[in-house]
């Protein structure tokens, strides 16, 4: 896969894509079969919420080694619909993974999360410039009922705001100060929703407002975000470093696989 002129031009004004269906069916329940064994592990890589302790987030699929390792998300990560993509996007061939994460939202119980800058918090990683790209896949169906996730566009060029620290739910992040969200409701054009059926993706920049709400259906919402660097602007050195698993030290540029990856690692 590789994007058009049109597209990249798309995604410099509004700061996102989003490609409907682009995993079929097979990789999904491939990847889908991933998510329910990693999600049995004991790991600080796995974070849990509610009364009966269901996992929220699961940390650091992409590598080779660790306990939250996936052969099936490694490979995923390299397919030309991810990694050129995100190359494509940055401007540039050398880039590396700084986090991948899995957000499950449990049904009835999974809890919003507000709106965002991802580069709220990476910027206090040590990177320095906002050169930084998500590439998500929606691994059950998206909509507004089960917590969809929703993107303002444009907002990535008004840059990073000032966040405020919050601690709601049970992954404590930076998030945009309301009277800053009231105002650019009104500056740019109305929210996003990322709906589809299960294998829809999604690109967007690090400095793109986003969030998604409460799970008010019956089924579990799961959602997997790579999240890429360009190597040259990998974290400086900073005081009280957070975890390898949301902070990556492997700052080797990612080479491109297989298509068939997926499929193939699950062999």
């Amino acid at each position: 896969m590789e994007l058009n002129p049109k597209q990249i031009a798309q995604y410099e004004r509004d700061g996102f894509l989003i490609f409907p269906e682009l995993f079929d069916p097979q990789e999904v329940q491939i990847l889908r079969r991933e998510v329910e064994r990693v999600s049995k592990i004991n790991s600080d890589m796995v974070v849990r919420e509610g009364e009966d302790e269901t996992v929220k987030i699961m940390f650091r699929l992409h590598e080779e080694s660790g306990d939250t390792a996936s052969p099936a998300f490694r490979a995923a990560a390299r397919t030309p619909r991810i990694l050129k993509t995100a190359q494509q996007c940055l401007g540039d061939d050398n880039v590396y993974m700084h986090h991948s994460k899995l957000n499950m939202k449990s049904a009835i119980e999974g809890s919003a999360w507000p709106w965002h800058q991802d580069f709220h918090s990476w910027h206090l990683d040590g990177i320095k410039e906002p050169d930084m790209t998500t590439m998500t896949v929606v691994l059950t169906e998206a909509t507004p009922l089960n917590g969809c996730m929703y993107v303002l566009p444009g907002s990535h060029k008004q840059g990073r705001s000032t966040p405020r620290w919050d601690d709601s739910t049970a992954y404590k992040l930076w998030v945009a100060r309301t009277s800053d969200m009231k105002k650019y409701m009104k500056q740019f054009p109305n929210p996003v929703p990322i709906i589809g059926g299960a294998g829809t993706a999604a690109i967007f920049h690090c400095n793109l407002l986003h969030a998604s709400g409460h799970n008010l259906s019956s089924e579990d919402r799961w959602q997997i975000f790579f999240c890429f660097n360009k190597c040259t602007n990998h974290p400086r050195d900073i005081e009280n470093p957070r975890p390898d698993f949301v902070r990556s030290t492997n700052w080797a540029p990612l080479t491109i696989g297989s298509n068939n990856g997926i499929i193939t690692a699950s062999h």
